[in-house]
């Protein structure tokens, strides 16, 4: 009988979830036709609720079209197997029911031989689990992930599909909203970029702004001024942030060219925050992975508050580019990455060799199936990286 293979993307989106979709039909496609593929909707939460779909002739026969889509066909959730209160909270389990369970009676019951799963560490080890339940019960099941992450935080991957798309992808949001630099004297633009452990994304952005910037012609003498669409700061998780310095630094700034532009992760200062919030008596809101819930503390209001009154803007504005970055399409760059790890995906997979597909930093950058319990979240941004140094150095923040 031939293998049947099942597909799901989980967790928040990222440019490369309907490529590596497209990517690993075309694929199986390729190798053997006669293999049967399902996809699970919105990840967990089809799997845990029987919500799936038949990848048949048509959707093999036009799988190419998902490369010029953002998003993903088969929709995407936030589940943690792991955590049953949440689980049964949403009705996806009954009371006396794990949510491991009855993932794992939802795979059997469709015959399922290889899992794909398309997401974080968190997507990837909970498929993890599910193998490892799988087998106690005396059922076989190869799980193989594709890493998925906007901020490029898996250990030890070296690149995360969707991470170099979302960053050009937020450099182009920055390209038309630091515009309103001029739409008041004495203006405060704070750019905030999704990432919340890790500055990558942030960092990946401005440097490819800054690029983009520095291949701009300029006109000063009519108020087209380059030093007015430069990036002034850049704010990341892995670096503290001193507001007295910087407001210093940059009240200098805001009183020769009147105004001043910011880019900031998410991430950026928020135990700060918190510690603020909490010190006040306000309760701060986690989401079921226990992550602070950063659109409830809104890190980009926050420090611009404080920036314009100590640098005296008359008038601040704080846009958010995640959304319009991770929805985007996969440029070139993911795609060809895409190709290289989804074709190693299905042999390791046909192989019977469970992993996380990527380029292990710890083995000399060899694409592998990494080993799930080496997969990990929230690698840090490495910022003393010489491009990013070199970067802050181009801005007057170092």
């Amino acid at each position: 009988m031939p293998k049947r293979v099942a597909i799901l993307t989980a967790g928040g989106y990222a440019p490369c979830l309907s490529s590596a979709v497209g990517a690993l039909i075309e694929t199986y496609d390729a190798v053997d036709p006669d293999i049967e593929l399902i996809a699970y909707r919105h990840g967990y939460h089809g799997l845990l609720t029987g919500n799936s779909i038949t990848i048949g002739p048509e959707e093999r026969a036009g799988a190419k079209l998902l490369h010029r889509y953002g998003g993903s066909p088969i929709g995407n959730s936030r589940v943690k197997l792991t955590n049953d209160d949440d689980c049964r909270r949403r009705g996806l389990i009954g009371r006396g029911d794990t949510a491991l369970e009855v993932a794992a009676a939802g795979l059997q019951a469709d015959r399922v031989d290889i899992l794909h799963t398309i997401g974080g560490d968190d997507t990837n080890t909970a498929a993890a689990d599910l193998a490892a339940y799988l087998a106690t019960q005396g059922s076989e099941l190869t799980v193989v992930g594709l890493p998925k992450t906007i901020d490029n935080d898996i250990v030890p991957i070296r690149q995360s599909l969707g991470a170099q798309t979302a960053a050009q992808q937020a450099s182009r949001f920055a390209q038309n909203v630091l515009a309103e630099h001029g739409s008041n004297p004495r203006m405060l633009i704070v750019h905030e970029v999704m990432g919340r452990a890790s500055g990558w994304l942030t960092a990946a952005a401005a440097r490819d702004y800054m690029a983009w910037h520095a291949e701009q012609e300029w006109l000063p003498g009519i108020g087209l001024d380059g030093r007015k669409w430069a990036i002034h700061a850049i704010y990341v998780p892995e670096l503290p942030i001193d507001l007295a310095a910087e407001a210093d630094r940059l009240r200098e700034v805001m009183d020769e060219i009147g105004c001043v532009n910011i880019f900031l992760a998410e991430g950026a200062g928020v135990d700060d925050i918190v510690a603020h919030l909490e010190a006040l008596g306000e309760t701060v809101t986690r989401d079921p992975f226990g992550h602070v819930q950063i659109d409830t503390i809104n890190p980009g209001r926050y420090f611009a508050d404080r920036f314009a009154e100590a640098i005296g803007a008359e008038k601040k504005m704080v846009q958010k580019s995640g959304y319009f970055s991770r929805s985007a399409p996969a440029n070139e760059t993911d795609r060809a990455l895409i190709r290289e790890m989804a074709e190693l995906a299905v042999a390791c997979a046909l192989d019977g060799t469970p992993g996380v597909i990527g380029h292990d930093e710890e083995n000399g950058d060899e694409l592998r199936a990494i080993e799930f319990e080496r997969i990990a979240g929230h690698k840090p941004f490495d910022a003393e990286q010489e491009w990013f140094t070199d970067l802050l150095g181009r801005i007057g923040q170092v």
